[in-house]
């Protein structure tokens, strides 16, 4: 039978870990701060901002959010990241992307100050990510290791496809898995638009990761009976319901369910962890500023 991953309960049991962490903090004078920058219009990164908000406040971070004009100046926008990163009770910095089109995105990264960098996007933790010696792992796939561990996945030998190479997913997701380290020795193969028969790489594989933002892309037909099926996409497909919409994956749930031994459905699996990390990586951010241990 297959064992569908409970994304939510997940993230649950990690925020709850987050939770006890902040009473640490607290019983030292220390209170978790994130600062969430929006320099945009878009209805999708309000939302997502919103839900961050919500998050930080159920467990006892003090967030805040910074709003700019997405016609203003970039200056405005670099100003604003140096004066979030000069303020102690800000302990981690998260700008929301995408960014307007006249503001440098790179920039906006290499701004942000390396200790309160809590997406891992800054080169600096990128490259310590590279080196095995992680500040911050990049919330997604850090939840995706979690998720793992939850359906007692272990990836030790196992071959892993990543179909998908941004920034954000498909590459930290590659570099965590190939560490000499805990949810990682796996053989990881990087798959791409440029990726020559697909479907042999991924009947092959004993784990998949999806990352590449086209709806049900992965079918049940491209994998091997008993894999485990990591869904990361969440994609808006026209529908006729009220919303003019629905989301859907980037895999075709039902066909894969038949082959997967363990598979994360979309909405409900990866998403709410993502969230989830990025309140563990501001509490890490916290304890290593004030030099308050906490058990994460």
């Amino acid at each position: 039978m297959t064992h569908v991953i409970d994304g939510n309960a997940v993230a649950e049991d990690v925020r709850a870990d987050v939770a006890d962490a902040i009473d640490t903090l607290e019983a030292e004078g220390v209170t978790p701060g994130l600062a969430t920058v929006l320099m945009s219009d878009d209805g999708g990164s309000q939302t997502y901002v919103s839900m961050k908000q919500r998050a930080c406040e159920e467990v006892g971070i003090d967030g805040t959010t910074v709003e700019i004009d997405p016609d203003a100046p970039a200056q405005e926008l670099y100003d604003t990241i140096d004066e979030l990163n000069a303020d102690p009770s800000i302990h981690g910095i998260l700008v929301q992307m995408p960014v307007p089109d006249h503001v440098d995105q790179r920039e906006v990264l290499r701004r942000v100050d390396p200790m309160k960098d809590v997406d891992g996007f800054h080169p600096e933790n990128v490259g310590r990510l590279v080196a095995g010696e992680p500040r911050f792992k990049p919330c997604t796939p850090h939840g995706i290791q979690k998720l793992l561990a939850s359906a007692d996945v272990d990836v030790e030998g196992k071959d892993v496809v990543v179909m998908g190479r941004s920034d954000i997913v498909g590459k930290p997701m590659a570099n965590l898995l190939i560490q000499k380290a805990e949810g990682g020795n796996a053989t990881v193969t990087v798959c791409h638009s440029r990726t020559q028969d697909l479907e042999a790489k991924t009947r092959n594989a004993d784990i998949i990761i999806a990352a590449v933002g086209v709806p049900e892309m992965l079918t049940g037909d491209m994998l091997s009976e008993g894999v485990v099926v990591i869904d990361v996409g969440t994609n808006r497909v026209d529908a006729d319901n009220e919303k003019g919409y629905t989301l859907t994956g980037d895999v075709e749930f039902e066909s894969a369910k038949e082959k997967a031994s363990v598979i994360s459905p979309s909405p409900g699996g990866v998403g709410p962890m993502t969230i989830a990390m990025l309140l563990y990586n501001t509490v890490r951010a916290a304890s290593l500023e004030s030099g308050v241990d906490v058990d994460l």
